[in-house]
């Protein structure tokens, strides 16, 4: 663990998976900007072990990390274990992590397929499931699940399972809310259209996100700003950007023969193929 403070503002922590880079590691500025002690994880742990210091000595809060794979069905606990045998309170989980498969639906593993949809999914509900009864005894809790403008579109002609397991997180969240509002727990589901991050070279679609009209495109910075404030509002859903806020409003409201059109102009290779 990483600290040089020997002030700190409180003893909670922000747990955020995902959080080596992109949104993820701009969440993990933004909250510790505002003074919550953190706790990392992601893959790759030299990444970790270099952000930690990194955020630790500019906002003077605790950054702690675990590096894990959430594809692997033992990681939550692990995670949650790790948590509680050290005594970190967390009182705001960002669930963030997630990735793009780049080869047809028909052409990948089911191994691969159930891998992603853990990641995605099954992790997203086991690690609020498991920290949400401490939530619930302090009355006090916020959730963020970061999903997708893709929940909203209809699905694509790559990464097939991306846009419905987003609709099914949207959903998720939403359950949280009418479950637990009622004891200080509110989750955000975040949904950020083109976000310029490490996202797209790692899943293998950066070709088609070169295409896509920069005027769509958004820093990660800005994304975490506005998602953490609704999150902080209490608000159910954030769609970042009036731009994106626009196109949501159109996918809800035009019928799909006009979004098809509008879709292969301002998300190449997505839906012609």
């Amino acid at each position: 663990m990483y600290t040089d403070s020997i002030y700190f503002m409180k003893n909670t922590y922000a747990l955020i998976t995902g959080a080596s880079s992109g949104i993820g590691l701009e969440i993990a500025n933004n909250l510790a900007n505002r003074g919550y002690n953190l706790v990392l994880t992601a893959r790759r742990e030299d990444r970790l072990i270099s952000i930690s210091k990194e955020i630790s000595e500019k906002f003077k809060v605790k950054v702690d990390f675990i590096s894990c794979d959430l594809s692997d069905i033992n990681t939550p606990r692990q995670i949650f274990n790790f948590c509680n045998d050290k005594d970190y309170k967390v009182e705001v989980l960002i669930n963030n992590a997630g990735y793009g498969i780049k080869t047809p639906f028909h052409e990948t593993p089911m191994e691969d397929e159930e891998d992603f949809i853990r990641v995605l999914g099954t992790s997203v509900i086991a690690l609020t499931k498991i920290f949400l009864p401490s939530m619930m005894e302090s009355q006090n809790g916020k959730i963020m699940i970061v999903s997708s403008v893709a929940s909203f579109s209809p699905p694509s002609a790559i990464q097939a399972l991306y846009g419905p397991i987003k609709t099914f997180m949207n959903r998720f969240s939403d359950s949280i809310n009418i479950n637990y509002n009622h004891l200080g727990i509110s989750s955000t589901a975040l949904c950020p259209g083109f976000t310029v991050t490490e996202f797209h070279t790692a899943s293998g679609v950066q070709d088609e996100m070169d295409r896509v009209p920069s005027f769509l495109k958004f820093s990660a910075e800005r994304i975490a700003k506005e998602g953490v404030e609704a999150m902080f509002a209490g608000k159910p859903i954030c769609v970042p950007t009036m731009t994106y806020k626009i196109l949501v409003f159109m996918l809800k409201n035009f019928p799909a023969s006009i979004l098809s059109l509008f879709g292969r102009k301002l998300a190449p290779g997505r839906y012609d193929k």
